[in-house]
């Protein structure tokens, strides 16, 4: 009956963060920690799908290190070949203690058919401590043969647990330790170091040179290393090794144990190329200061603050001509006129006229405001985030200034327009100044021509109703003269209102195109960068 390995909570908590690592890593994580990120997630999920009831155990070494003699010996088997040629073994051969269930796994593994071996017997001669056992004679990871060579580093990299195989003279060979041992920190628990060939020392130099490689890995990161003195020619230590192994295959956990630090080993890694430190300190959107700032850094690189105050002033100019009392008015034509020396006779056709000149000039200020932006919030990340943050910011920066100048264009207010009410007070002063005239025109008449006089007088009742037309028509002058001041006041605080509506619009435009075109990218981003860190952490949990 095949079992499925079910992994820790830990482990498969950690998997899971380093699949979320792999996902948003590119571009910012190393590509050679991506891909063996990759690797990684792929055995795993290969190797948890597969019999967690056998544990696989490689013999690995160099050529001339007696490993195929020490495979034999241990299945008690002649199964793989010795000799003197180099190198001996040129296939992968397994040995099975318990073969139901390990096909599939010995298919992963890719060992040939004729190349496996099942122990049958194995619990009628008092071995079913092994029982789960496949035992695998790799070929020297120092082969001449380039296809033997990379067949050994692929299933070194697959086993649950490896069993180095050293000889007396080769213990210290620079290029094993160089290639093997030291990326070892870390997986003593799946990883023994059988010294071989100890029937060529007497007890004290074996003892000595124990003591030595012992010395040797834990300078090289291998804090605890397990180091068996094996025989294969006399059987010393053979069954100390069976007992190491076998205390692995009963316990089950091999496979977990060899993924936990092969994840820990990359984990460490990570975590010195993308240390993670404060960076889940930096938020995950941008805050609504920040976000305010750009706005406002925005609305003066487009002028809104300059177009609203022109409007206002317009308006209130305009407003004269319509609700200002006419004698004034007319006294102002013999005067330079005030718009036109402030070149704001066509503010509609000004205001739109943004994209033509102000906003081109200003779209340094447009890019400054981003940069800004994008400083405030990537001061403490690590570059490579910073610079993908700045790129994020600067995305759609091209864009930002047209699609300001385009959507503002839209609300340039209609200064062609006249309030109704501005029609009716126009009526109603022209209406004084027609009383005005006629009163005038009254007593002129009455005063200068006697012979006009009486029938005016007539409709008063006699001559001393004169000084009170006088008075009435001074009064209609004064009406007037009250009535366009009252208005003035009225026009400037609506113009004040209209302005503020205007800005307000306006603002909330620039706002609009802030949100989509800068804070949405640069929150994408401060997203993938808090999702990559929390990852990051969960691979150390």
């Amino acid at each position: 009956m095949t079992t499925v390995t079910t992994p820790r909570p830990g482990l498969s908590s950690r998997l899971s963060a380093l699949s979320k690592v792999v996902e948003l890593g590119p571009g910012r994580l190393d590509p050679k920690l991506m891909s063996e990120a990759e690797s990684l997630l792929l055995r795993a999920g290969d190797r948890l799908k597969l019999s967690s009831e056998h544990t696989v155990v490689a013999l690995a070494g160099g050529t001339g290190s007696g490993k195929s003699s020490l495979f034999n010996a241990v299945s008690g088997l002649e199964l793989s070949p010795t000799g003197v040629r180099r190198p001996t073994t040129a296939r992968t051969h397994a040995c099975v203690w318990g073969l139901e269930g390990a096909a599939p796994l010995l298919d992963w593994l890719q060992i040939q058919w004729r190349h496996r071996f099942a122990r049958a017997s194995a619990l009628d001669k008092g071995e079913s401590q092994l029982h789960g056992l496949i035992l695998l004679d790799l070929p020297d990871h120092d082969s001449i043969r380039a296809l033997n060579d990379n067949e050994a580093d692929r299933l070194i990299g697959l086993a649950d647990l490896v069993v180095w195989v050293l000889d007396p003279q080769k213990y210290a060979d620079a290029s094993t330790h160089r290639r093997y041992v030291t990326e070892l920190a870390g997986h003593e628990a799946v990883t023994v170091f059988a010294l071989n060939q100890a029937d060529r020392l007497s007890t004290e130099e074996l003892a000595e040179l124990v003591i030595d490689l012992n010395d040797l890995l834990r300078r090289e990161g291998v804090e605890h290393p397990t180091v068996v003195p094996t025989s294969a020619v006399t059987g010393r230590g053979v069954e100390s090794l069976k007992s190491v192994v076998a205390a692995a295959v009963s316990r089950r956990r091999a496979a977990i144990q060899r993924l936990e630090a092969d994840l820990r080993k990359l984990e460490q890694r990570m975590t010195a190329a993308m240390p993670v430190g404060e960076a889940l300190a930096i938020p995950a959107a941008v805050d609504e200061a920040r976000k305010m700032g750009l706005v406002d850094a925005l609305c003066d690189a487009v002028g809104v603050p300059a177009v609203g105050e022109a409007m206002e002033n317009i308006y209130v100019e305009r407003s004269n001509r319509w609700v200002g009392w006419p004698f004034p008015r007319w006294a102002d034509r013999f005067r330079p006129d005030p718009i036109k020396s402030l070149r704001l006779e066509d503010v509609s056709d000004e205001i739109k006229g943004i994209a033509a000149g102000t906003v081109t000039a200003q779209a340094a200020e447009v890019t400054n405001a981003v940069q800004a932006l994008a400083e405030g919030l990537s001061g403490t990340m690590h570059p490579v985030w910073r610079s993908s943050l700045h790129h994020a910011a600067r995305s759609r920066l091209g864009k930002v200034p047209s699609a300001l100048t385009e959507d503002l264009t839209q609300v340039a207010p209609q200064l062609d327009r006249v309030p109704a009410w501005w029609r009716l007070l126009k009526a109603w002063q022209y209406a004084l100044v027609a009383a005005f005239g006629c009163g005038v025109l009254w007593l002129l008449l009455g005063l200068l021509i006697p012979g006009a006089l009486p029938p005016a007088l007539e409709l008063m009742g006699d001559t001393a109703a004169l000084p009170w037309a006088a008075l009435m028509t001074v009064s209609v002058l004064g009406l007037g003269a009250l009535s366009g001041i009252a208005s003035r006041n009225f026009v400037e605080l609506g113009a004040s209102r209209e302005r503020e509506r205007l800005e307000r619009e306006m603002r909330r435009r620039v706002a609009a195109i802030a949100e989509k075109m800068v804070v949405e990218p640069v929150e994408r981003e401060l997203a993938r960068h808090h999702a990559f860190y929390t990852a990051m952490r969960g691979l150390s949990s």
